[in-house]
């Protein structure tokens, strides 16, 4: 090996011995700061330890003439901290154990008192204030069932067509149940209740008309102050696509049908063979004729034809009503139960004769648009105000 290249191994072991001895120089100061700054931690911490006997012999060595008392409050000063804590503990003990634990049961002695009285709890009446229908149907053979509520054990008076036909009396309920004893004949009947103690009229009629057919096409209707509601329905009066749903005879000698056919086809309307007028179906397949017939005799037999036309005028459908003409009850109004497709103007002129007249329906049925109205809406037609 040359010299050259020893000359050189030689400056890098020496440059490698530097590099190691500073290395080792820098960990020994690292270690030395953290041995001071570990010590000043401990000497800060240092304040609650007890002195060591060294600390003691010297203090004793250069302060030979400290007394106990002395010695007594350097041991105070040293642990007044664990001191402060027991005695926290030990007033958190007393309170536990004197304080909140409860006390021994005490005997109370309660002076006898008299037994309570127990009564019986009555049972809520119902606030009828007025006698009120629940059920009026026509059976079968001809006689009329009749059914209601009003105050418990109270008589009350059925009145048909302004007269008392019978007097019941009410359960402890507040029911009565009255069957007629002999069928009535076919006609209209207006049927009120009248309360005999106190005397008080019934808010609610119930129309009955009672058809020569039978019950099957005989009507029930409670009219009411915010309508009328069909009790007994009838049997619809049919042919093919024409069905008769009402026949409405009013106090002013006014003729009203109502019905169901084919749409944009006429539908007219005779009494005893006299042409009274033609309507055309509506779109949603409802019609409503109305026609002056003037006063018909009570008691005399007549015939309502309604006919269903085609578009040549030729007859397709035709539905006969007879009926013997009944005694008028003088009652003001009347009901009609709104189809899709009605409007007041079109209900006004067949119940008042003029559709001009729809704002007074508007007025009693509290409508304010009246062009606003609903299809099974119930409507009260002042027909005995015109």
């Amino acid at each position: 090996m040359s010299k050259h290249s020893k000359n050189n191994m030689g400056k890098t072991k020496r440059s490698t011995d530097d590099l190691i001895d500073e290395a080792i120089a820098q960990q020994n100061d690292w270690q030395e700061n953290r041995r001071e700054y570990t010590r000043g931690f401990l000497k800060s911490l240092n304040m609650f330890a007890k002195k060591s006997q060294k600390n003691t012999e010297n203090t004793q060595t250069d302060k030979p003439n400290v007394n106990s008392t002395d010695k007594r409050k350097t041991r105070l000063r040293a642990y007044w901290f664990p001191i402060l804590c027991a005695f926290v503990v030990i007033c958190i003990a007393i309170w536990v154990a004197f304080v909140r634990t409860p006390q021994p049961s005490r005997v109370v002695v309660v002076p006898n008192l008299a037994e309570p009285i127990v009564q019986p709890v009555k049972q809520k009446k119902q606030d009828i204030v007025v006698p009120e229908f629940d059920i009026v149907r026509v059976q079968n053979d001809g006689n009329i069932l009749i059914a209601g509520r009003w105050l418990e054990n109270r008589g009350l008076s059925i009145m048909v067509n302004n007269k008392i036909i019978a007097t019941e009396q009410t359960n402890e309920y507040g029911e009565f149940v009255y069957v007629t004893m002999n069928p009535w004949k076919p006609g209209n009947y207006t049927i009120a209740l009248v309360g005999a103690e106190p005397e008080v009229k019934s808010a609610d009629k119930v129309f009955v008309y009672i058809s020569d057919a039978g019950a099957a096409n005989s009507v029930s209707l409670l009219m009411t102050k915010d309508g009328s509601t069909l009790l007994q329905a009838p049997a619809m009066l049919t042919d093919g696509d024409l069905r008769v749903s009402k026949i409405d005879y009013l106090n002013t000698g006014r003729v009203v049908v109502t019905g169901d056919a084919m749409p944009r086809l006429r539908v007219s309307l005779a009494l005893d063979g006299k042409y009274l007028g033609f309507a055309r179906v509506s779109d949603h397949k409802h019609f409503g004729l109305g026609a002056d017939v003037g006063e018909l005799e009570t008691g005399r037999e007549y015939e309502l034809a309604v006919r269903l036309h085609d578009g040549d005028g030729r007859t397709v459908a035709t539905v006969m009503h007879k009926f013997t003409m009944p005694e008028m009850t003088g009652d003001d109004d009347t009901y009609y139960t709104v189809r899709r497709g009605d409007c007041l103007w079109i209900i006004a002129r067949n119940f008042l004769r003029r559709g001009i007249l729809f704002s007074i329906i508007a007025e009693r049925n509290n409508i304010t648009n009246p062009d606003l109205i609903f299809p099974k809406q119930e409507l009260q037609i002042p027909v005995g105000g015109n």
